[in-house]
């Protein structure tokens, strides 16, 4: 087995681990990059629309 596939994997069951165990903590997490991302466009839109 690769060290890749290992590691990929060890990911993943940490991140389901994560979640099952504090969920409050990982849906701000996913709130927080959503916010991040919808600013981001946001300020793109904004950019090429002064443009």
């Amino acid at each position: 087995m690769k060290l890749g596939n290992i590691v990929k994997w060890a990911i993943i069951v940490f991140v389901v681990w994560w979640i099952v165990q504090q969920p409050a903590h990982a849906a701000h997490l996913v709130h927080n990059i959503g916010n991040l991302l919808s600013s981001a466009a946001n300020g793109l839109s904004n950019f090429f629309t002064s443009i």
